[in-house]
């Protein structure tokens, strides 16, 4: 069974990142563009384009999202949207309380640590980061393979 499990490791794992980027994405694109309900708070609009730190944080959303659902550059976008994270529970929901449930700041800190999980994992399968992988070590294989010019 273990390794069973094993085997669908870095597919479970795309699959996380798939979900957790789309989820992602979909904040930002609900505070830049009023779809799906629109910003929280604002009543189906939008966030002011360069309002601190709301609007920053929506592009965030949107492209750290957008780059994690189909795993490019997985890790650094993973690392740029847990720190956006840890700072909105802390500058936004902690303030109004310690705990999370108490503040209203769980999905931050869900974000935050779904997100650092992915620095330190990477895209896992199905992610164009793998894809890239695969081609350069081709690359490398082949001029290994070619005879040095004198």
């Amino acid at each position: 069974m273990t390794a069973r499990l094993n085997q669908a490791q870095p597919y479970a794992l795309g699959l996380f990142r798939i979900v957790v980027g789309l989820l992602f994405a979909c904040h930002g694109a609900a505070s830049l563009f009023g779809v799906l309900g629109g910003a929280a708070g604002t009543k189906g609009g939008t966030v002011p384009a360069g309002t601190w730190p709301f609007w920053y944080a929506a592009v965030i959303q949107l492209v750290a999202g957008a780059l994690i659902l189909v795993g490019l550059g997985t890790r650094a976008a993973a690392f740029m949207a847990s720190g956006s994270m840890a700072y909105a529970y802390f500058d936004v929901h902690q303030p109004n309380a310690l705990w999370p449930i108490q503040n209203g700041g769980e999905p931050p800190v869900l974000f935050c640590w779904a997100f650092l999980l992915l620095v330190f994992t990477g895209s896992g399968a199905l992610g164009l980061d793998r894809l890239f992988a695969s081609r350069s070590a081709t690359d490398e294989k082949k001029r290994a393979s070619e005879p040095v010019a004198a």
